[in-house]
């Protein structure tokens, strides 16, 4: 695993000493002792921080540059990740115990091409355009909102990251990246590329945090806007500061998605997608299809399959190619999700697969992929995010009765609908209240925006509206005879 300069902070372009002895410390939830320690950043570091950003973006050529110039490091950094992709999907794997595989796959690949899509993106984005009409002749400029706080979850902390930095430092703002404390260590290797690759003194800091110096960044005078992914709860906390102090913020929370199988769906086919579509991370993703939604005539069919191709996963060492499901990513949540199998069973939903620890894997904070049947909507396993290895398939009646179900939760953040019809899988889709619908497991891809309805956040990213969430909009009224150059 790469070893950084764990015991400093990233901040106005150099490696600098905390203020404080306080750490935090990186646990490894294979073997559950510690791999590194990173300091925890106080209220002295986040002033530092926001301090250098501010300086950064009020003074520095950073937002000045033109847009080909910002394009240009951020080419750099892009071609310095695809070299140090393994160390990235290694780091994260080791922090949070995501299998390899898909820490390449999710944690660095697709992470780099997200930033690759928003270098696309930025030369057709309308930074600067001309409206003529009858009431008036306008040039309307979006700049960039300013100095962003981005706050992002253990689950996927690289790939959140992406979602974040490419955009806003397109558009030119600057950054104060706050990593969770259980996954810092992939933020400290960006920041060493950001650095190689050529971003100014000030553009990226990076300020791990507990809850207190967190908040403190969220409130901070110097911040203009909050780019946070992460719970619910925490959500609501950050959306209510944001709220008091007028400061723009962008919200990405929870999920409880549901996964709609129309009787016309192959079933086999539906089956080997949930593998990923419900259980990739192990179960720790927002979008993850939770709720699988199907007809009472095809409720047996699907889940015989399902428990047949879990039993079929490899569960175990998250470095070993061939693992699909590794350890949760600490002993608190490996503790929530195992009181969510207690709360189902004692709710009258059945185990039909798992619901325990795996067999030989003593340490670790492992547990058994699992399904639930005979569940009711109404059940709280079927209403609040479990974040693990854990479904419930829940039948319906008729289609009115599916989209009914799906929608019945406080979420929308993502769905899908498994058809031999698309079309008519369209005519669904828009009928169900979350962001993203996948017909088919369909990808909507990184043009497309992601984000949700109700409790599901506030905002979108990713495609070019992922740019609409670090700008701001001018208007600069024109005599009729201005002349555009």
């Amino acid at each position: 695993m790469w070893q950084g300069d764990f015991g400093r902070l990233f901040i106005g372009g150099e490696w600098v000493a905390p203020a404080s002895s306080d750490v935090l410390t990186v646990v490894s939830p294979v073997t559950e002792l510690p791999i590194a320690s990173v300091p925890s950043a106080s209220a002295t570091d986040v002033d530092r921080a926001v301090t250098a950003a501010r300086d950064a973006f009020d003074r520095g050529p950073w937002p000045r540059m033109p847009l080909e110039e910002r394009i240009e490091v951020l080419r750099r950094l892009s071609g310095l990740l695809a070299e140090r992709e393994t160390d990235m999907a290694e780091l994260c794997t080791a922090e949070m115990g995501a299998p390899i595989a898909q820490s390449r796959l999710v944690q660095s690949q697709r992470s780099r091409a997200i930033l690759d899509a928003a270098i696309d993106q930025a030369r057709s984005y309308p930074f600067d355009t001309y409206r003529d009409a009858p009431s008036g002749f306008a040039r309307v400029m979006r700049e960039p909102v300013g100095v962003v706080a981005a706050i992002v979850p253990w689950n996927a902390p690289h790939l959140t990251a992406m979602m974040k930095l490419p955009y806003g430092l397109l558009a030119g703002c600057t950054f104060v990246l706050k990593p969770s404390p259980e996954t810092p260590l992939d933020a400290y290797l960006l920041a060493e590329l950001a650095d190689q690759a050529g971003l100014p003194s000030g553009v990226l800091n990076v300020v791990p945090a507990g809850r207190e110096a967190s908040e403190y960044l969220v409130r901070h005078q110097g911040v203009d806007k909050v780019s946070f992914t992460g719970s619910v709860a925490a959500g609501r906390r950050v959306g209510a500061i944001c709220g008091e102090l007028i400061r723009r913020v962008t919200l990405e929370l929870g999920g409880k998605s549901a996964a709609i199988v129309l009787d016309d769906a192959d079933i086999e086919t539906v089956v080997q997608s949930l593998r990923m579509s419900s259980f990739l991370n192990t179960g720790q993703v927002c979008s993850s299809k939770s709720r699988i939604v199907v007809s009472r005539r095809k409720a047996d069919e699907l889940t015989q399959g399902l428990v047949g191709m879990l039993d079929s996963l490899p569960v175990g060492d998250p470095m070993n190619l061939a693992t699909h499901f590794g350890p949760l990513a600490t002993e608190v949540h490996r503790r929530r999700v195992e009181e969510y199998v207690q709360i189902g069973r004692d709710e009258g939903a059945e185990v039909v697969t798992g619901g325990g620890r795996p067999q030989g894997l003593d340490r670790g904070w492992f547990v058994e992929p699992t399904v639930f049947t005979k569940v009711d909507p109404s059940m709280r396993i079927a209403r609040e995010e479990i974040f693990g290895p854990v479904v419930s398939i829940i039948e319906y009646d008729d289609e009115d009765d599916a989209i009914a179900i799906a929608n019945d939760s406080e979420y929308g953040l993502n769905g899908q609908i498994y058809t031999g019809d698309p079309f008519h899988g369209i005519e669904l889709a828009r009928r169900v209240r979350t962001g993203t619908v996948e017909i088919n497991a369909s990808p909507a891809g990184l043009d497309a925006p992601q984000g949700g309805f109700k409790a599901s956040g506030i905002g979108r990213e990713l495609g070019p509206e992922g740019f609409d969430a670090f700008i701001e909009i001018q208007a600069i009224g024109l005599p009729r005879d201005f002349v555009v150059q």
